[in-house]
């Protein structure tokens, strides 16, 4: 990464071409936990790591056939080689997690052991009577989310919005990720933290990045339940006001249960300039979970008021956009099997060009009757076809594994630079 120019962060729509992507390679975190501690680890399942990497290495290998792409170990090893970053990440670390003793040690670790220690944990050393107690089997534990590196910061255009994250098992990665962010030499850009912004009181505001969407430089969409807040997007409209530009925040509301809806991008994403991908039940059926349209002027809300659904909403905003049912049209049953199965949950690496899971196939065939060429990330892998040679393309990623830990291939990416759309 060091040798590398300086990127500066610029993010303006979901679906812009692809110059920049964080990503991270899933590790011996994932595996680092049993049945009685996956739900306290937000899996609902033990995932196997040799599986989950292989399916992982078709998605990395796509993106770096089409953009830049960075991992977050990297990335915090070349951070960590900043004393005074250092010292300030395992400060705010050891503060947050209540674990004093073992500040010191990470101190005096080498930059790569140190970045090792911070995202696969630390094993509790029982030197005392409360320790030798403890049932604990980490005094840090392993960061098992943080191939899901979507959620815990946000890119909005220039500026980074570094998460709030709903459960305090995940908040270490946002404070990597705003260490990384300020930190590192080869990335431009300033970061907002709620947790850290004056004035604020944050135990109310949540806000994880697979609720917001970046629809276009001025329309922002973003889902509350159980990780966002309202709050939160109260903190989004305070403080975002860089250079007081106008826009439309929009607001929808999602089932606080089951799982497979924590974030709106399970259950929407963007894949084109006129193409949407849905889980009609939650999008679409009227009068169920309510939309609202927030409208800023000048730095200041002007309007507030209720949409039908998201796609009226944006209409209202000029972006007319044809749905793309999750599980196609036919089937309840099948809709809500492949959103589980994150269906819905699609990452656009340029305009009509998108990956996600080839398991599930009703979704796909829908793609496919729409004009998406069906492509197979191990051919472009291996240079056998490239999505470049055509208009719009689905690349598909084997999905047995990654499913499981909840979340698709938007999910496990966190763009940084994307090129502005010809609307």
């Amino acid at each position: 990464m060091m040798e590398q120019e300086t990127m500066s962060i610029n993010v303006g729509s979901e679906i812009g071409k692809l110059e920049g992507v964080i990503l991270h390679r899933p590790g011996s975190e994932v595996e680092n936990m049993t049945p009685t501690n996956a739900e306290r680890a937000l899996y609902s399942d033990i995932l196997n790591l040799q599986v989950s990497k292989n399916e992982y290495a078709q998605l990395e290998g796509v993106l770096n056939k089409v953009s830049k792409t960075f991992q977050v170990k990297d990335l915090l090893k070349d951070v960590l080689t900043n004393v005074e970053a250092k010292y300030d990440l395992v400060r705010k670390i050891c503060h947050h997690e209540n674990q004093p003793d073992i500040c010191k040690y990470l101190l005096e670790q080498d930059a790569e052991t140190c970045a090792n220690s911070i995202i696969e944990g630390m094993v509790l050393v029982k030197d005392n009577l409360t320790k030798y107690l403890s049932k604990e089997r980490y005094s840090l534990r392993p960061l098992h989310n943080f191939f899901f590196t979507r959620d815990a910061s946000i890119a909005f255009n220039d500026t980074v919005l570094i998460s709030k994250m709903a459960s305090q098992v995940r908040e270490r990665e946002a404070l990597v990720m705003e260490a990384i962010f300020q930190h590192h030499p080869k990335l431009k850009t300033q970061t907002v933290n709620p947790l850290f912004t004056k004035g604020v009181d944050s135990s109310m505001v949540t806000i994880e990045g697979g609720d917001v969407l970046i629809a276009r430089e001025d329309i922002q969409l973003v889902g509350i339940g159980a990780r966002t807040t309202p709050q939160g997007v109260d903190f989004i409209l305070e403080k975002l006001k860089k250079n007081q530009r106008d826009r439309h925040i929009l607001i929808q509301e999602l089932p606080l249960k089951p799982e497979s809806f924590i974030h709106l991008d399970m259950v929407f994403t963007l894949l084109d300039k006129n193409y949407c991908m849905v889980y009609e039940p939650v999008i679409l059926q009227p009068n169920r979970y309510e939309t609202v349209h927030i409208e800023v002027k000048n730095g200041r809300v002007i309007s507030i008021k209720n949409e039908e659904n998201l796609l009226t909403g944006l209409k209202s905003l000029g972006m007319d956009l044809e749905p793309i049912y999750c599980g196609g049209q036919d089937d309840r049953w099948i809709q809500d099997r492949e959103q589980w199965h994150s269906g819905a949950n699609f990452f656009a690496f340029a305009p009509g060009k998108i990956i996600g899971y080839g398991r599930n196939l009703r979704t796909i065939t829908e793609l496919n009757n729409h004009g998406f060429e069906v492509l197979e990330a191990t051919d472009i892998i291996s240079g056998k076809v490239h999505p470049d040679n055509y208009e719009r393309c689905v690349v598909t990623i084997d999905g047995s594994e990654l499913p499981r830990g909840g979340g698709g291939a938007r999910c496990m990416t966190m763009p940084i630079r994307r090129q502005p759309v010809d609307w």
